[in-house]
């Protein structure tokens, strides 16, 4: 007969069962994951919108930019490195809504003031770089949205200031 030894049932179906059950809870740990990876890519993942579960309002279309000219230009002094320098800027403001536009022309004389006062506390060195020119802008966006709130309007109505002319001498 042969060396081998011959194991008894009894004996062989505990480490099989053991096999067993290491890969079945692998498999197991290994489908709970990949469904979750899945759940949550279709929970994240962007759906169009009817099927988005909410009646999305259709976005109305926006009315035609109005522009206010803040006429005359601006024309103001300020000091430079060795002699006095003059900006002259021309402003129009950017709207939409005609009411916002009404306001600005019956608060001509504080938009005037305020923006006069900026650009006159500018310094030439900075006035002169894009950059400079594009935070001065900004502030006067701020500056006309302010007295605009101020006088009863939205503020949000004004939506641009543009410089159509700024000249340093």
């Amino acid at each position: 007969m042969s060396d081998v030894p011959v194991l008894a049932p009894a004996q062989e179906a505990p480490a099989a069962a053991a096999g067993r059950r290491k890969w079945l809870i692998i498999g197991s740990a290994a489908f709970v994951v990949l469904a979750g990876a899945g759940v949550g890519t279709w929970m994240l993942w962007p759906q169009p919108a009817s099927h988005a579960g909410k009646a999305e309002k259709p976005q109305e279309p926006l009315a035609p930019p109005l522009y206010a000219a803040l006429d005359p230009p601006f024309v103001v002094n300020f000091n430079g490195e060795q002699s006095a320098r003059f900006l002259q800027v021309a402003v129009q403001v950017m709207t939409r809504d005609p009411a916002t536009v009404e306001l600005l022309k019956a608060n001509d004389p504080v938009v005037r003031n305020d923006l006069l006062l900026l650009f006159g506390n500018q310094k030439v060195d900075v006035v002169s770089t894009r950059e400079g020119k594009e935070h001065l802008r900004a502030d006067a966006l701020a500056a006309v949205r302010n007295i605009v709130a101020g006088a009863g309007g939205h503020s949000d109505h004004v939506e641009a200031v543009y410089f159509t002319s700024f000249v340093m001498q």
